[in-house]
């Protein structure tokens, strides 16, 4: 390259680095930057101080809660395996007064007292004393009250008398504190438990004594305070310390006795002059309260060294803040350049003076136009789920609804479904421009006069229009004549924009969208029937009962509208409209006053409809257990067979719809696999998405994977669990919530019931096999 063209080159270079600065946004950006890292540093390390001072302490502060838990569950148990010992020595026939007192059987009463010394894991000792005798046995024998509690055991506040007494007088379990006790010459911290037996009786006979050195459930509330300088209490339902551990400074008797009454819970108190973070669990068993309390200073000791860091890293931002600034503009602003080149090829008059935000917005509002020619169908997808299956329990899928403008916009609203259908001969050219013209007119339509609003989509299994309109709940007219008055003026709107009118089914209006599905086939059941209608071409599901009684010269007793309605019902697969209509004419049944055999042949009837039905439809299958639906002794027995017909009718006419997909479960499995961390997943929302029933995709999910929706999401969450516990060092919060776990205390719990371990022990445990 000559001299030249590399100073050419040079030169041209710096001009477009020239020209790009020239641009106030740019320069915009870099000072943004630069006050960005500069002014704001400070306090951002503060910020980011403090936080990490708070996220530590919360953290201990929920390890200490899980910990306690622990411990209070470990002790209830301890609690209750006493509580067992006593029910089982009170019916214990070696142990009865006869057994003891006998000369003869007194010593294996006394080895079946050691026997169950032995099975508990912490007493030091246990005694059985019966009312009014002087004497008191245990594993060791039998001695006398004052000598076992005056020789043996010597209490500092209890004397032998006052044992004595409270040993005939106790009806009610009692627990003493924690006291010094003389046993043989050495001091021993012990607490007493008194139990009456037999247990909760008013008139009790004996007294089991229990005595558990502190030091045994001291021992397992040390796990609480791991490296940490604090206090740990056992208080009973009574507010009374029961026993206490001390790592440090112990607390003074009025700090201690406030913390009897603490609600469950993290409380930060300041106690004997000092802050400190108090942790509060209480038992369900026993109403005891369990309490640790730890100094605050201690959370400050763990970060600092997280000061030098700090500070290296506010020193490096300040060196090196106003190039990073630069850069990062620079990178900033290449999109927004990119977009400016892009509106350039799109329009030649571009102005360099002009804002490039006015360009950026010119884009955007050309995008969003395109955006909103894709509503219309996310509205049909919306329409056909809505007129299949109602609306689902899914918030997702309710926002979705919500967003297409289909609920009412003015308060509470009632919803029909209508539907249009042509006569058979309506072929060619014509019918389709006919179709087409009033697709797009019912695509989204109003009548401010009636305070309704009408959406269309083209029902494509039978080349129809299904029409979903609302109207408000309350008004002074009935629902039925303000329906009418909607259909009229539908009606004249087709007559002057085409020239052939087609037929119209009209449906019963529900308060909301979730019965639509309702509506939708007594409106198909309506156009099916659309040969007794006599109003102008169109057929309303109210009146067709009406209809068919004036046409008939015998009154039928069940409603000839209700048995239409659940013959189409079958034929949609519908099986929610079919079973809710089975139920209401068994209802019905019920309640009429029919003599037994007509009763029987109106049940035949009905279930002879299903069976017809079936045929229609070419469901063979169910035809080969007929013998099991025609058996039946009562109305019950009759709606149970009747609803698993219409549950297989269903299921067989589903499955002949979606024969055409074959590899349907795997690709939805395959979308699974790819969404599982996503908390939103739901089987509401894989069955809207693939536009299949939620019973199918449940009944056929299980069939191919082996494992329902819900578990197999939670299978393949918890392989993602492992997977990031063993490879990666991230903390386990953001492994849960990475995976779409949110409750987190829920998801350790139901991990550790399936590996036997926690996250945290299972990370350790894998950790350690590596070592090894």
């Amino acid at each position: 390259m000559s001299k030249s063209s590399l100073k050419s080159s040079v030169v041209s270079s710096f001009r477009m680095s020239w020209n790009s600065f020239k641009s106030k946004l740019l320069l915009k950006y870099a000072l943004s930057y630069i006050l960005m890292f500069l002014i704001p540093l400070t306090g951002v390390t503060i910020f980011i101080y403090e936080n990490a001072i708070n996220d530590l302490r919360r953290e201990i502060e929920q390890t200490n809660v899980n910990q306690l838990i622990q411990v209070k569950l470990s002790i209830d148990e301890r609690m209750s395996e006493l509580q067992q010992i006593t029910s089982r020595i009170a019916y214990d026939k070696q142990l009865s007064s006869y057994m003891v007192h006998h000369p003869y059987y007194e010593m294996e009463a006394i080895d079946t007292l050691g026997n169950y010394k032995v099975n508990s894991s912490i007493l030091e000792d246990l005694f059985l004393y019966f009312h009014n005798d002087e004497n008191i046995y245990s594993y060791r024998g039998l001695t006398n009250v004052h000598v076992a509690f005056g020789d043996w055991y010597h209490y500092s506040n209890w004397t032998s008398d006052q044992i004595y007494s409270d040993l005939n007088k106790i009806k009610q379990p009692m627990i003493r504190p924690a006291e010094n006790v003389t046993v043989n010459s050495r001091n021993d911290s012990m607490l007493t438990m008194l139990f009456p037996i037999k247990p909760n009786d008013l008139y009790p006979t004996a007294t089991v004594v229990y005595m558990v050195s502190e030091e045994k459930l001291t021992g397992v509330m040390d796990m609480i305070l791991n490296n940490f300088s604090g206090s740990s209490y056992i208080f009973n339902q009574n507010g009374q310390l029961l026993t206490s551990n001390n790592h440090g400074n112990a607390l003074p008797e009025q700090a201690v006795g406030s913390l009897a009454s603490l609600e469950p819970g993290i409380h930060n108190m300041k106690l004997d002059g000092v802050e400190h973070s108090v942790v509060s669990v209480r038992s369900k068993e026993n109403n005891w309260n369990y309490v640790t309390a730890i100094p605050s200073h201690q959370f400050f000791s763990k970060v600092v060294h997280i000061q030098t860091l700090f500070l290296l890293v506010f020193c490096i931002t300040v060196l090196f803040g106003i190039i990073v600034a630069v850069i990062l503009a620079k990178r900033q602003y290449h999109p927004i350049r990119d977009l400016i080149e892009f509106t350039k090829m799109k329009s030649s008059n571009y102005d360099m003076t002009r804002n490039e935000w006015d360009w950026i917005k010119q884009t955007l509002h050309d995008y969003s136009a395109r955006i909103d020619t894709q509503e219309p169908f996310v509205r049909n997808q919306c329409l056909l789920m809505l007129f299949k299956h109602g609306k689902p329990d899914d918030p997702e899928i309710e926002r979705m609804v919500a967003s297409a403008g289909l609920e009412y916009p003015h308060g509470q609203g009632l919803y029909v479904s209508l539907i249009l259908a042509w006569d058979d001969n309506l072929e060619g050219e014509d019918s389709s421009n006919i179709r087409q013209h009033l697709q797009e007119m019912f695509n989204e339509l109003e009548f401010p006069s009636l305070q309704a609003r009408v959406y269309g989509v083209e029902f494509s299994a039978k080349d129809q229009l299904a029409l979903l309109v609302s109207v408000p709940a309350e008004a002074q007219e009935p629902a039925q004549k303000r329906i009418e008055d909607v259909v009229e003026a539908i009606k004249i709107m087709m007559n002057n924009s085409i020239q052939i009118m087609p037929y119209i089914g009209v449906g019963m209006p529900y308060p909301d969208l979730a019965s639509i599905n309702q509506s939708f086939i007594e409106a198909a059941t309506a156009i099916d029937n659309r040969i007794l209608g006599s109003n102008g071409r169109v057929t309303y599901f109210e009146q067709l009962q009406d209809m068919i009684a004036s046409t008939s010269s015998e009154a039928y007793w069940l409603p000839k509208k209700s048995m239409l309605k659940l013959e189409q019902s079958l034929k949609q697969g519908n099986e929610t409209v079919a079973n809710q209509v089975i139920i209401d004419l068994i209802a019905e049944i019920k309640e009429a006053a029919v003599p037994a055999a007509l009763l029987r042949c109106i049940c035949f009837d009905l279930l002879n409809s299903l069976l017809k039905t079936a045929h229609e439809l070419g469901v063979s299958e169910v035809f080969a257990g007929i013998h099991n639906f025609s058996v039946f002794e009562t109305l019950e027995e009759l709606e149970d067979r009747l609803t698993s017909l219409a549950v297989s009718i269903c299921q067989q006419v589903e499955r002949n719809t979606e024969t055409e997909q074959p590899s349907l479960i795997e690709d939805i499995v395959a979308y699974v696999d790819q969404k599982f961390a996503d908390y939103t997943l739901s089987l509401e929302h894989v069955a809207l998405k693939y536009s299949i029933s939620i019973s199918y995709l449940s009944r056929t999910f299980k069939e191919k994977i082996g494992h329902n929706f819900t578990q197999y999401i939670w299978q393949r969450r918890m392989e993602e669990v492992i997977r990031l516990l063993v490879h990666t060092t991230a903390p386990l919060k953001d492994i849960i919530e990475q995976v779409g776990y949110l409750d987190a205390p829920n998801f350790i719990r139901k991990f550790k019931k399936e590996t036997g371990y926690t996250p945290g022990q299972y990370r350790k445990l894998y950790a350690k096999k590596e070592q090894e």
